[in-house]
């Protein structure tokens, strides 16, 4: 069985020694704050008090560069003071290398509730490439277009396209210390994408992306919303977790496509979003076939049936089947979503029925 980057980066720190204490790096949590990008960044800070050895930064860059799959290691080093000796008389404190054979981890902070939020629908996929984006845009869109009142925000940092696919650009308005948040197509916008430069590389650190993200959350002017479409970068990593984090999510979509491959991988993520306590509304199947233009017969591009079976496995329903239409990517490219610009094609129905049946499973989770 494959490893995770993160339970390879455990694996080596565990095997780091500290010469002061003869304990390893890992398990007394000298090394913290670790995380893990899918693709490859790592960072990770490191406690080192006056008597420890320097080297020991050196050591713990080069082993962590060593590491399959690894592009990128940002090392911080926090010096730490060694607690004073103990008074006589008064039970010792433990120090760094008398640390439990379970050492007791940092508590996750406590989900916060938006109530003017609505419904928080977070939109993920265990890869990326599948059309997790393209669905939010549209599920979003189409929901507006119903009448509800819609909120997207973008959380994929590392990859922020909702501003181009929606249509807008430009840097929002800041009034009475709110960001005010973009809109088109009825919905309204949040991203990364609007604040930073197309070029910028965004290499983020987990507590630089749970700020991004408890800032889009707490610090724009929504107003009342009926429902906040979050769009997730893919894999399940520091974006997810601190989402979960920040605040009480009511649910999660996973988009796929028939591929094996991607079948797998969002396999990983409704475990994860489950693990979490956040319940997974249902599977999304996109680029199903590939519909001829001319005579209208489908091609199974991508193989068939994998979505059905992703759904039968961890037993949640399979809220539809988006065929590949070339207007699709188009409109992604152009800022038209296809549930606006062509609503009679068979991929704008196929959307439209999904996010009627997300409407009904958001309903169905305030009825519970």
């Amino acid at each position: 069985m494959s490893t995770t980057l993160q339970e390879r980066v455990a694996k080596t720190l565990s095997q780091i020694r500290n010469t002061r204490t003869g304990a390893d790096v890992y398990s007394t949590q000298q090394v913290r704050d670790i995380g893990a990008t899918p693709d490859g960044r790592v960072h990770l800070t490191l406690l080192l008090t006056k008597d420890d050895d320097p080297a020991l930064a050196r050591t713990v860059r080069q082993e962590i560069e060593k590491i399959d799959g690894v592009i990128d290691v940002q090392l911080e080093v926090k010096p730490v003071k060694l607690p004073d000796a103990p008074k006589p008389g008064r039970a010792p404190l433990p120090v760094m290398d008398q640390a439990p054979a379970a050492p007791a981890r940092p508590s996750a902070p406590t989900p916060k509730k938006y109530p003017n939020l609505g419904k928080i629908i977070a939109v993920s996929s265990g890869k990326g490439g599948v059309g997790k984006s393209t669905v939010a845009v549209n599920l979003a869109v189409s929901l507006a277009r119903s009448g509800a009142r819609v909120g997207l925000m973008d959380a994929d940092i590392y990859g922020p396209n909702i501003p181009r696919m929606m249509g807008v650009s430009g840097q929002p308005p800041v009034i009475n210390e709110k960001i005010v948040p973009l809109e088109a197509h009825g919905v309204k916008i949040i991203s990364l994408g609007m604040m930073i430069e197309p070029d910028q590389p965004a290499i983020w650190r987990g507590p630089i992306v749970m700020k991004i993200i408890n800032q889009f959350l707490g610090d724009v002017a929504w107003g009342q919303l009926d429902y906040l479409f979050v769009d997730m970068p893919p894999g399940t990593g520091d974006a997810q977790l601190s989402l979960v984090q920040a605040t009480l999510v009511d649910g999660a979509l996973i988009v796929t496509t028939p591929q094996e491959v991607s079948v797998g991988d969002a396999l990983r993520g409704v475990k994860m979003f489950q693990r979490v306590g956040v319940p997974v509304l249902g599977i999304i199947e996109n680029m199903s076939w590939f519909e001829c233009p001319h005579c209208g017969k489908p091609s199974a591009l991508f193989g068939t049936g994998g979505g059905e079976r992703l759904a039968k496995t961890v037993d949640l329903p399979l809220l539809g089947q988006v065929p590949l239409y070339p207007r699709v990517m188009e409109g992604g490219d152009t800022g038209a979503p296809i549930v606006e610009s062509d609503p009679t094609s068979s991929a704008a129905r196929a959307l439209e029925k999904i996010a009627t049946q997300v409407a009904a499973a958001a309903k169905a989770l305030t009825a519970a």
